[in-house]
């Protein structure tokens, strides 16, 4: 028997009965049942939705995915109950991106996984503020306010470096799973394939745009931004719950007028009293940018792909691409 951690279909959906396991509708069929070999599939526990996604992209039927962040959920507020975290060492893969959810953190620290991942180290990871870069008018404080202590963990929203981490996931079932190593690679060159499929549809949809910048609730935008020639303005850094200063709401008034800015972006996870609240006060627009931290259906779209190309036609219409 080799490394993975196996576990038997049945085994599996007696957890979910007994409300063990949480799993997000949006799980592969592998998720709920279907044959491998020996009945058996590779457990893998992800932190979130897009480490979801790319678990059941490359795992297909040789997997059973769970993940701790409920839909609708925001992985910055998520709280994690005594049993969800006993039973990370269950798992066969734990896939995470540290930084996101600090429950999450803590969590992988004590739970002495085999084949723990860390998304963030898969790629590079650089950090991001409320800005892409800060005015002439912006005050001191804002400045410092704009430079976040660690670096910004929203590598999912660059479809260049979620490339570079599927393989790196891909990799990592490979090695704790080598029976079904062909099919992995298989599935990851296919879903890096689709990726850049994506990064090419950004790059086509963005070239020839009137603005370049954007105003949005929080920091989650930046790896984006700086992909495809864009400049993020957030109304709050990166913690998504947080309220912005006066001073910000009024740099963030200037900075619609100066850069003939048109829509204010609000997510769907989080409140959009703020977003609304700045577009009214400066008679701007409002629209949706989905940072995908979890798909619900309040969600433009039934998956990552979706959801990015919504994101994509989102930008279009606010920057004017011609």
């Amino acid at each position: 028997m080799n490394v993975r951690r196996l576990i038997p279909t049945a085994a599996m959906a007696g957890a979910v009965t007994l409300g063990l396991v949480s799993l997000s509708a949006c799980s592969s069929d592998a998720a709920d049942g279907g044959d491998s070999k020996g009945g058996e599939k590779l457990g893998i526990t992800a932190s979130f939705y897009p480490l979801q996604y790319l678990a059941t992209e490359i795992g297909g039927d040789h997997v059973s995915v769970t993940t701790l962040t409920p839909p609708g959920v925001e992985p910055h507020d998520l709280e994690l109950k005594p049993r969800d975290v006993a039973r990370l060492g269950d798992a066969g893969v734990i896939l995470y991106l540290k930084g996101i959810a600090p429950a999450v953190d803590d969590a992988v620290a004590q739970s002495g996984g085999a084949n723990i991942v860390d998304a963030g180290s898969l790629t590079t990871l650089e950090k991001h503020g409320t800005e892409a870069g800060v005015h002439e008018e912006t005050h001191e404080a804002e400045a410092e306010e704009a430079t976040p202590d660690g670096n910004d963990p929203h590598i999912w929203l660059d479809p260049v470096r979620f490339a570079e981490v599927a393989r790196g996931v891909g990799a990592s079932m490979e090695k704790a799973d080598p029976d079904h190593a062909a099919d992995y690679k298989k599935n990851t060159d296919a879903l890096v394939k689709k990726l850049g499929g994506l990064d090419t549809a950004f790059k086509q949809g963005l070239a020839n745009t009137t603005g370049k910048t954007f105003i949005t609730t929080h920091a989650a935008f930046g790896y984006l931004a700086e992909r495809y020639g864009l400049e993020q303005e957030a109304i709050v850094g990166m913690d998504p719950e947080a309220e912005p200063s006066p001073a910000r709401v009024r740099d963030l008034g200037a900075v619609a007028k100066r850069e003939k800015v048109s829509t204010v972006f609000f997510e769907t996870l989080t409140s959009d009293k703020t977003a609304k609240t700045i577009a009214a006060d400066a008679g701007l627009k409002t629209d949706v940018l989905d940072p995908i931290e979890g798909i619900t259906d309040r969600s433009k779209g039934r998956d990552y792909i979706e959801v990015m190309e919504s994101n994509l036609t989102a930008l279009q219409k606010a920057l004017g691409a011609k």
